[in-house]
């Protein structure tokens, strides 16, 4: 690939930027601790970097990845390049600490940059413990995720009362129910957005299986489908970065390339759109 300048976007709360292509490690980075599988994984890592990415969003919740993300970076030396978010679930605040403490000794990381309460789990007591720990310099931004449109009654409420520097949700062109009213209120709430499940779960990829690209392909400077729905979503500023989960070299240089270009117009967006249904 190429090397092309990848988009940035501003944190709202900071003005620090991102860049608008993270890497998901849900599933992909759950591996055994052999040669042959964290290979490739180290391959992904380092070009990730190199094409200019820097938000990595791991959990404790999948498996191995915060440990084999902690494990690359420091024998690649990434760590201060990097923008490393992770996440707490889990009831009670011993259970809280303990578990944000493995998570940074996994990541091998003194700071992380961002924890988030996934699902909103005993949400009034994490988020006690990671204000405290912003306030100690030991994470510098604080939010909290989702993955599914049944939870956004309760995530809008959530977000009209706590002051927050990251909402994580789903969003994509399969899943686009977060833009009628979970995007405004973020925006107006001066969040920035991580979209996580960019392809719908892979659903919106099964959906064009063997199709050809439509002729406004060529027009937004893309080559597969997948940058395709990666610039759908960017196509909306509310968005501050999305985090297509990969292991595998092309599919993360497919991905990356989405950063970079022309991105859709309004009418460009209906018609994608109206191109997998």
């Amino acid at each position: 690939m190429t090397r092309a300048t990848i988009e940035t976007r501003p944190i709202p709360s900071s003005g620090e930027k991102l860049p608008v292509i993270g890497l998901g490690t849900w599933q992909t980075f759950d591996v055994e601790p052999t040669e042959a599988n964290r290979r490739p994984l180290e391959e992904v890592l380092s070009c990730f970097v190199e094409l200019g990415g820097r938000l990595v969003d791991s959990s404790p919740m999948y498996g191995r990845s915060e440990e084999v993300v902690g494990e690359i970076t420091s024998r690649l030396g990434l760590g201060d390049r990097l923008f490393l978010a992770t996440k707490v679930w889990t009831t009670g605040k011993r259970a809280g600490l303990a578990q944000i403490e493995r998570s940074v000794r996994r990541l091998r990381s003194p700071q992380v940059d961002l924890l988030q309460v996934h699902n909103l789990l005993d949400l009034d007591t994490q988020l006690e413990t990671l204000r405290s720990w912003k306030e100690q310099g030991r994470v510098r931004y604080i939010g909290v995720s989702h993955y599914t449109a049944s939870a956004y009654a309760e995530v809008a409420r959530v977000l009209r009362r706590e002051p927050l520097d990251f909402l994580q949700i789903n969003y994509s062109i399969v899943e686009p129910d977060a833009e009628d009213q979970i995007l405004p209120l973020a925006a107006e709430r001066g969040l920035a957005v991580i979209v996580n499940r960019p392809f719908g779960g892979g659903d919106a990829l099964r959906r064009v299986a063997g199709r050809s690209l439509p002729s406004l392909a060529s027009e937004l400077d893309c080559e597969s489908w997948a940058e395709l729905f990666l610039k759908w979503i960017l196509a909306d500023r509310r968005v501050t970065c999305a985090i297509p989960a990969t292991g595998k070299l092309s599919h993360l240089e497919d991905n990356m390339r989405a950063g970079t270009g022309r991105l859709p117009d309004a009418v460009q967006r209906r018609a994608i759109a109206e191109a997998i249904r």
